[in-house]
């Protein structure tokens, strides 16, 4: 078994003990009526790889078998928050994190709150196209509420917290009682709801090591041909610790058949 395959096994190794299934709200659509409400370009969404509501084809089912396998993880669990993170940078980490949040609001038994927490490099804003006004950064540094930072995409069931980039300390900030404070909040203020936050790589700093005693779980992204054996490895030794819900493998290729299927 080489090092990937290891790391894979090791993670399935670390996954927590069973907890009841949390109950889930089904009752009608939520109003977000005190949220700032932004409006996202098709074109944009198109270009960075991003699914909208009503699409079909292969991205969008494959979201959707990730879906189906993160939210029964997380329900016999019991968890609520999980990170999604890479071991290394431009890996798709941030793309992966917006479309698993957009497939999961799109399920009505769940709601989402997409909450940026790479403050170094901050990259849902930036792929969604809108500007930020208030941002996470904002909250844990200042006495702001949390609804001064809550953006609504337009899209049903789906809230974001999105950051502006910080410069220094980003690490403090997410091992703040603010920050814990935050999760604690999020996760609580609905029963349907998950929270995704999108993290920094592992392996450029002591970010996600910060921040991963306040969540539930980590997903990994690598990129096929591009993260290295020794590169995963080295990030399942930092988080040993951490309940790890699997690895995603980003930029594989997509049998021919499947495309066909579609047309």
């Amino acid at each position: 078994m080489d090092r990937i395959g290891k790391a894979l096994e090791q993670a399935r190794k670390n996954v927590a003990k069973v907890h009841p299934k949390p109950q889930v709200d089904t009752s009608a659509p939520r109003e977000y009526t005190s949220t700032r409400k932004v409006t996202l370009s098709a074109d944009l969404l198109s270009e960075k790889r991003i699914f909208a509501q009503g699409d079909d084809g292969p991205i969008v089912d494959t979201y959707g078998l990730l879906r189906t396998r993160v939210l029964k993880s997380m329900s016999k669990n019991g968890w609520k928050t999980i990170g999604i993170t890479s071991p290394d940078p431009s890996v798709g980490k941030t793309v992966t994190a917006i479309n698993l949040a957009i497939s999961i609001a799109l399920d009505h038994n769940y709601s989402t709150l997409l909450v940026d927490a790479d403050l170094r490099r901050p990259g849902i804003s930036r792929s969604l196209g809108f500007n930020v006004e208030i941002g996470l950064n904002d909250y844990l540094a200042s006495n702001r509420a949390i609804e001064d930072v809550l953006v609504n995409p337009q899209i049903e069931h789906l809230i974001i917290a999105p950051t502006k980039r910080v410069e220094s300390g980003s690490s403090e900030l997410l091992s703040s009682p603010r920050m814990k404070d935050f999760v604690n909040t999020a996760k609580e203020r609905y029963p349907e709801r998950i929270v995704i936050f999108d993290l920094p790589p592992v392996l450029v700093g002591d970010d996600v090591v910060a921040l991963s005693q306040h969540l539930d779980a980590l997903l990994l992204v690598v990129e096929d041909g591009k993260t290295q054996s020794n590169e995963l490895a080295r990030s399942m030794e930092l988080l040993q610790d951490v309940n790890i819900l699997g690895v995603v493998l980003n930029k594989g290729t997509v049998p021919e058949a499947q495309y066909e299927y579609y047309k």
